[in-house]
């Protein structure tokens, strides 16, 4: 007698089928919760930025002598464009947090469907666009991510454009005179000027 005639493998392989189906929108779940709690921690961190802006405008304008401020104008001016790209920062990630969310709860939603088909044939077409659906929120939520990612890195180079022009406006002439103007397009050269051989400029600081 064959070992096929005393156990019959097709419930096992059907089993196997059924527990594999269940697994797959698991991992998803999973990627979805890690990408909702880096969100949620970056959602946090613009907050607090946002509030550490109000506050340093709020002391800016309510200053009695504006006159000793270095660049007191263009200060309150970049405290305010950066307040407007951080709000919308947090736009952005509330957006991105709602759909990551939608996204888990199509998952979890599949999970369901999947064990339900199981029992009823004619309802296994049922979690397919449900997982769809999944797959396309966690798509939408990674691009409105990128977004985000884009405009913080648009934010500190704001910050530290302001920072250069606001250490060439208080710094002794022959000091500011060693470094180059910074930018948006020059963020990757070296701020060090060269001298006319071409060797760089030496600075104690880099040695150390």
């Amino acid at each position: 007698m064959l070992a096929n005639d005393i156990i019959n493998p097709a419930p096992l392989t059907s089993t196997i089928e059924f527990l594999t189906a269940m697994v797959t929108p698991a991992l998803l779940i999973s990627a979805t919760g890690s990408l909702v709690l880096s969100t949620s921690t970056r959602l946090g961190r613009v907050i607090d930025r946002v509030r550490q802006l109000e506050l340093r405008l709020s002391e800016l304008i309510y200053l009695e002598n504006k006159d000793d401020v270095p660049l007191y104008e263009k200060r309150v001016e970049v405290i305010v464009d950066l307040l407007d790209k951080v709000t919308s920062r947090s736009r952005i990630l509330q957006r991105a947090l709602a759909t990551l969310y939608y996204g888990l709860g199509c998952f979890v939603l599949t999970s369901v469907t999947i064990a339900v088909a199981a029992f009823y044939s004619t309802a296994r077409w049922v979690p397919i666009p449900i997982g769809v659906i999944g797959i396309m929120c966690l798509f939408w939520g990674s691009i409105l991510m990128l977004r985000e990612t884009r405009m913080a890195t648009a934010t500190v180079n704001a910050e530290m454009d302001f920072t250069w022009a606001l250490a060439r406006e208080v710094a002794p002439r022959e000091v500011a005179i060693k470094y180059s103007r910074k930018g948006r397009n020059r963020g990757m050269s070296l701020a060090r000027k060269k001298d006319k051989d071409g060797a760089k400029l030496s600075d104690t600081a880099e040695d150390r």
